[in-house]
């Protein structure tokens, strides 16, 4: 074979391109930062410091700023890491190549690869580009970054000149695929695709023509804190023309106007969101859990279905010895690493011998590791000769020199090919036979095991020249993972829905499945799958927990088709195959050890650990996340209220203003503490784990719960109104009025947070429950608080003044008398999980999955 002369290469290299993906624009930091400016509530961060730095409060000024930088700085990274996806693609598309051009082999580089060249393969190569075999030695390929499949596959030659459909995985298929690795023997393979055009590549167009879906809670928030922003400035602004038209003081009015909007400026909602995701992202990475997406977390905690990739994910990726079968002594489970049957130890031990003596293959890998694990007598004769697969007879043999037992042959291949060895009729083939569906029903990947003895040290021209005799079966499988059985239970039991997607074979998929507790249901495989349109795919969902022999673009249809349906959809997985599926769904979640650079990068979520439990623990956390910023929110809307209103009040009783900017500002730095950080730090809820995942229309801003929000701070505005009523009617000062009321602020400020750190109505719960951050908070106020009334400079400053021991109790007091209230009411139905909107379907859905 000459292949390609040098023109002819190059002429096609000028028509099709370079063997590499299309390179798309890549944003510039500066393009990802201008884009980022551009989200409303990152423009409400920054123009809410810009107030506080207009109205001469540098502290709370640049608190925001330093928010607004912080989340710029991370989203811009996070970003930048994303454009990296298609560079890791990229990178496996385009190795070196041994070609053949003009008659003489030459390594090339991978770019420069053409249509119609040569490829030499060989152990270890990386193939540069799809093509079809011509010449096969031996040759197995390890597909598993385009199909999952733990174990290489065989290849050999077309049979005939009508090529079969070029798919990934499967056994005797004459193609090699670029970015594939030649796990063993040796070939030559005419490239029939490049570039794009690959396999490979398609994984790359999927990538590049998929975007990102935006998070719902921060969509949401984005709305509700436009629409508080604008209705709080219009009536900031209509405040200062009514004042300025009646009273005449414009310079009063504009500050009136400034007290207003800044009581109504709901700039805590995007702090709240920045804060609690970026906490989260700490919290989770505690239990081995990367986040890419902050906003992932909440999504997380939301999802009702759970795609899971098998290999690596449910299973180990890797190749165990796990069951041994004798003709006479029957079956035996490698549980434990007791001592073996004579028999046993024999068939282990011939096993090892006919495979080859540096391993690379996982199936002989995984035999030498039994012999180290288990008590198997060691090994010493000398090789003399060595017969390797043949695409007429899927067996390889070893002549050996033995000290005791003369030269022996040992054999080890397809159960088939061993039959035919041993000439196995009758009674004993049957046997054989029903002992090897036996162990494949189970997912287990079996081998024969042969040995003949021989006088003749001359190797014999093929296998076939050996009188050889059945020693038994080796059974191998990718062990399940120890923590996976309990994690799914665990996911079922908080109304997730578990369903496998691999490309492995269906008797594998279903015994892993089974093993792993995912609930029994129907299978529907690859090819049947290619048969459905949408509309059909949709409708088959309905009960199938398993889906096998499955492509990397079928495993985008069935995330499509389950978003479709309403679900909201976490996908799992580690291969390159995985990517565009693990970038389509609601939640992308990659291993971080097994998992490719590809499938990290297209993922919202890496399990550093690689463990499946920890998704659980994920779930748990983002339900809770979303639990605390119901709690933050409703906190909120609720403490503007009476903030509101007490810079209103006196305008409508024509008195001058009781709180200005200054007073507003030092509120704020209460309140803004208190929902980033006391919020963020409660604990789970104890029903977490046992409810349903949220409805998929269930808003984080209810009606129900912004009347319940604004109840609470109208009833906390009705106190602290009577507390500023009393105080005049008292005949106290101007400054001491305002002194009292403050106060009293203060207390129903401190009465709302202690209402909604639960959802339950236990005043106990409330006042003790665990949060050491809700103890500085409220160590910090009353220092404050103390402070400022001791401290003359202060008072005057603030325009207070020294108030006497009852009316501080009063002022003090009255928040005791909000939060009793609001338990009762609390009592009386107004808990959580009556406002919350759960799906009964997705908890019946996910039980029987």
């Amino acid at each position: 074979m000459t292949g390609l002369t040098t023109a002819q290469a190059q002429a096609r290299l000028t028509a099709d391109g370079a063997n590499e993906l299309p390179r798309t624009k890549r944003r510039s930091p500066a393009r990802i930062a201008a884009e980022v400016l551009r989200e409303p509530m990152l423009a409400l961060l920054l123009g809410g410091g810009l107030l506080y730095l207009i109205v001469g409060d540098l502290t709370e000024g640049l608190v925001l700023f330093a928010f607004a930088s912080f989340s710029t700085a991370v989203t811009i990274v996070q970003e930048a890491r994303t454009e990296r996806v298609l560079e890791g693609l990229r990178d496996l598309s385009a190795p070196r190549a041994l070609v053949v051009r003009d008659g003489m082999r030459v390594r090339i580089a991978g770019r420069d690869v053409v249509s119609g060249d040569l490829l030499v393969l060989d152990q270890g190569d990386r193939v540069a580009a799809d093509a079809v075999l011509l010449e096969t030695e031996d040759l197995q390929a390890d597909e598993s970054l385009l199909t999952g499949e733990s174990l290489p596959v065989r290849k050999s030659v077309a049979a005939s000149a009508a090529l079969p459909e070029a798919v990934p995985g499967g056994e005797d298929l004459p193609f090699v695929y670029s970015g594939s690795m030649i796990a063993r023997g040796s070939g030559v393979a005419r490239v029939i695709a490049t570039g794009a055009r690959t396999r490979l590549g398609g994984i790359g167009r999927l990538l590049a023509d998929l975007d990102t879906e935006p998070p719902r809670l921060r969509r949401e928030t984005s709305a509700i804190v436009r629409l508080c922003a604008i209705g709080g400035l219009a009536i900031a602004a209509i405040v200062v023309i009514g004042y300025g038209v009646t009273r005449g003081d414009w310079i009063a009015a504009l500050l009136a106007g400034i007290a207003i909007g800044m009581s109504l400026l709901p700039e805590e909602f995007p702090v709240v969101l920045t804060v609690f995701l970026a906490m989260g992202a700490w919290r989770i990475g505690q239990v081995g859990v990367l986040t890419r997406r902050a906003a992932a977390i909440e999504t997380l905690g939301s999802a009702t279905t759970l795609c899971v990739d098998k290999t690596g994910t449910l299973t180990e990726n890797r190749m165990a010895l796990v069951e041994l079968w004798h003709p006479e002594d029957g079956a035996r489970t490698l549980r434990d690493t007791a001592a073996l049957p004579a028999p046993f130890q024999r068939l282990l031990r011939h096993a090892i011998l006919a495979s080859a003596t540096t391993p690379v293959d996982p199936m002989e890998i995984a035999l030498h590791a039994a012999a180290t694990d288990l008590p198997v007598e060691p090994l010493t004769p000398a090789l003399l000769h060595a017969y390797g697969l043949r695409p007429d007879l899927f067996a390889m043999a070893n002549l050996w020199r033995d000290a005791e037992r003369g030269l022996i042959v040992t054999a080890k291949g397809a159960p088939e090919a061993i039959a035919a060895l041993c000439r196995l009729e009758g009674p004993a083939a049957a046997q054989m036979t029903a002992a090897v569906n036996a162990m494949a029903a189970r997912g287990i990947r079996v081998l024969g095991v042969a040995l003949a003895a021989t006088d003749d040290p001359v190797p014999a021209a093929t296998q076939r020249d050996y009188a050889f005799s059945l020693l038994g079966l080796v059974g191998l499988a990718d062990p399940l993972r120890p923590s996976v059985p309990a994690a799914i239970a665990e996911c079922r039991s908080a109304g997730i829905a578990v369903v496998m997607i691999t490309g492995d074979h269906l008797a594998t998929a279903r015994a892993i499945a089974t093993q792993a507790g995912i609930a029994p249901g129907g299978i529907l495989s690859g090819p049947e799958l290619q048969a459905l349109d949408d509309d059909q795919l949709r409708a088959r969902l309905a009960g199938v927990t398993v889906f096998a022999r499955v492509q990397p673009e079928q495993k985008l249809r069935i995330v499509t088709a389950l978003k479709a349906r309403g679900d909201i959809v976490a996908m799992t997985g580690d291969g390159i195959n995985d990517a565009p599926s693990l970038k389509a769904a609601h939640i992308g979640i990659a291993m971080g050890k097994r998992g490719t650079d590809v499938a990290r990068e297209a993922a919202a979520i890496v399990l550093l650990d690689d463990d499946f439990a920890s998704i659980v623990a994920a779930v748990r956390l983002g339900r809770r996340i979303y639990d605390n910023i119901r709690k933050a929110m409703e906190f909120i809307f609720a403490v503007h209220v009476p903030v509101a209103g007490l810079a209103l009040l006196p305008l409508a009783f024509g008195q001058p203003l009781l709180l200005g900017p200054i007073h507003i500002a030092l509120i704020e730095m209460i309140i803004d503490p208190v929902c980033a950080l006391v919020f963020e730090a409660e604990r789970a809820e104890a029903t977490i784990m046992a409810r349903p995942p949220r409805a998929r229309d269930a808003r984080l801003f209810t009606w129900r719960m912004i009347a319940w929000s604004v109840f609470q701070g109208g009833l906390a505005f009705a106190v602290v109104a009577t507390i500023w009523f009393g105080a005049r009617a008292l005949g106290y000062p101007p400054d001491a009025v305002r002194t009292a009321t403050f106060y009293a602020l203060i207390a129903q400020i401190v009465a709302l947070i202690f209402t909604n750190r639960a959802f339950d109505a236990s005043l106990i719960h409330a006042l003790w429950g665990e949060n050491r951050v809700l103890r500085y908070i409220l160590v910090g106020i009353a220092a404050t608080l103390g402070v400022i009334i001791a401290v003359p400079p202060l008072r005057r400053l603030l325009h207070f003044a020294a108030i006497d021991a009852g009316a501080m109790a009063a002022a003090l007091g009255s928040g005791v008398v909000l939060l009793c209230a609001l338990a009762a009411l609390k009592k009386l139905g107004r808990q959580r999980p009556r406002r919350d909107r759960y799906n009964p379907q997705v908890r019946a859905r996910a039980l029987r999955h």
